[in-house]
């Protein structure tokens, strides 16, 4: 179609420069040059945003590489050697990103370092089994694990920093239809009855402070802004209390109550979506699911009020 928007079209809304991918304008960040140096404080910052959203003990530093290898190859039980590969999958990240450092300084001292080095390539190594590794790694809600996160560092490492950039703008716009996805089910669902005549309002507010919550960085000055709304608007949504127009019956509150789980689960998925900004497909079904049979539940029990 002629008039269809392209991805990577720019455009700036509302006195915002934006990108636009995959059916949403993103907030656009101009790329650093691509540099070692570059690459270097990308790679921190994806280390320190994995490590963030994971399940806890598995950021083994570096130098004790040999350890979880060894406490890895020797474990039998299947469970604890799930763990124990977690645990080497962050040794391995670590070692990656200690090598990428003291190449960055060597460069600094006027050392030329080309992608044939074996550091370089030993690197990449540690990188590439580190993804691997780390396909069995939990998200920190133990639910599902992200290979996304796994695999930015060694997507900054081995392309562009520009190409990242655009890489991670098609994985925000992919988190972004989640996050719409999650707020029309919390939507659909709870409005069958008249238990919480604000949730409309309330879901459409965080939904939409969790998708510019996902596309700031913390570095723009815009954050301390974009911070507070969000917080504020979860806060509100978990403040929600049912309506009752009489007193409740114990089927009544029953359903009041898993309505009331069902938000809070459904703000604390869009918050692990937001601050991960990347899709969760696993949970997102999973909660999508939870959403229709509360809507079937709601459904029938108004029906067995009119028998």
């Amino acid at each position: 179609m002629p008039n269809e928007i392209q991805n990577g079209a720019r455009r700036e809304i509302s006195g915002k420069p934006c990108v636009y991918y995959d059916g949403y304008w993103i907030k656009y960040y101009e790329p650093p040059k691509d540099s070692l140096a570059a690459k270097k404080l990308l790679i921190d910052a994806l280390t320190h945003r994995l490590f963030n959203h994971v399940e806890h003990g598995i950021n083994i530093p570096g130098y004790r590489l040999n350890q979880a290898r060894e406490a890895y190859e020797s474990e039998a039980d299947p469970a604890k050697k799930r763990v124990k590969g977690a645990m080497l999958a962050g040794s391995l990240f670590n070692r990656a990103a200690d090598i990428f450092r003291k190449l960055v300084e060597l460069q600094e001292f006027g050392v030329t370092i080309d992608s044939n080095n074996s550091l370089m390539r030993e690197c990449g190594n540690c990188l590439m089994e580190a993804l691997e590794f780390g396909r069995s790694v939990k998200h920190i809600n133990g639910d599902e694990c992200i290979d996304e996160l796994w695999g930015e560092p060694f997507k900054a490492f081995s392309i562009p920093v520009e190409d990242f950039y655009v890489s991670r703008y098609i994985k925000m716009s992919q988190a972004m239809r989640d996050i719409d996805k999650i707020s029309e089910a919390m939507i659909y669902a709870l409005n069958v009855d008249d238990l919480f005549p604000d949730i409309n309002w309330l879901v459409i507010k965080f939904g939409e402070a969790a998708k510019v919550k996902c596309e700031t960085l913390r570095s723009d000055p815009v954050i301390f802004d974009v911070w507070s709304t969000f917080v504020a608007a979860a806060e509100s949504l978990s403040a929600i209390k049912p309506n009752f127009t009489a007193p409740p019956s114990e089927a009544l509150l029953c359903q009041s109550d898993a309505g009331l789980r069902l938000i809070e689960e459904g703000k604390t998925l869009l918050t692990h979506i937001s601050r991960a900004r990347v899709a969760m497909p696993k949970s997102t079904q999973g909660y999508l699911m939870k959403c229709n049979s509360y809507h079937s539940d709601s459904i029938k029990a108004k029906e067995s009020l009119k028998i």
